[in-house]
């Protein structure tokens, strides 16, 4: 077992493959607004983005002024889709329960919902291997701001030297860095071993097994 007491993780690409859900979801908004639509790759590449920010990008205008009715929308027709379309990864459930086991602490951060979150774990995996989850809705400011982590290391009551954050994306390596605790990132999202590199973190892997295996 590593030196860390607390582990906490990203949700979206990280524990689980959403990608089928987050695409329909988005390119039905796109189409309920009359908007064009995008290339799987371009609404992809938004994962981990607040869902207001990633209409802005995918509908090429900053401070979309539609931007809050198209959150409200996805978050409708995600209600109706996202669990039954998020896929755990193979090694993920086996990996938090033995982490538990262990005695060590499991958090989530992430900018889904916290209750989608809960909801696929439940149908899904049929289980909650986590202690804390914090999600959209528990704050006022999304990654890479590190108000979300640092909420989850408050509640644990955790010295940050004894947490590891662990993410797909160049925003987690980001959030890790503003929080300042360790950082593992993990190649199952858009963001390559070759972006991480640009970030502080201990391990860069090719799955969650890897990451454990190695640190």
């Amino acid at each position: 077992m590593s030196k860390y007491r607390y582990f906490v993780f990203d949700f979206d690409l990280t524990l689980a493959d959403s990608s089928e859900g987050i695409l329909e979801c988005f390119k039905h908004v796109l189409k309920e607004f009359g908007y064009p639509p995008k290339d799987d790759r371009t609404i992809y590449n938004t994962i981990g983005m607040t869902l207001v920010d990633a209409f802005d990008l995918l509908t090429d205008m900053p401070d979309n002024p539609q931007r809050e009715d198209m959150r409200k929308a996805y978050v409708k027709k995600a209600d109706e889709v996202m669990v039954k379309k998020t896929y755990f990864y193979d090694d993920t459930i086996a990996i938090l329960q033995t982490l538990q086991n262990a005695g060590v602490k499991v958090g989530i951060v992430s900018t889904k919902y916290r209750y989608r979150i809960v909801n696929t774990f439940n149908e899904q995996a049929g289980s909650l291997p986590v202690d804390i989850i914090v999600g959209g809705e528990d704050v006022t400011r999304a990654k890479p701001d590190p108000q979300g982590l640092d909420l989850i290391i408050e509640r644990f009551g955790a010295d940050k030297s004894d947490v590891l954050y662990i993410g797909d994306s160049y925003i987690d390596a980001e959030t890790a860095l503003n929080s300042g605790v360790d950082f593992a990132g993990v190649t199952t999202g858009s963001t390559t071993k070759e972006n991480f590199e640009k970030y502080p973190h201990i391990y860069i892997g090719s799955s969650l097994l890897d990451i454990f295996q190695n640190i």
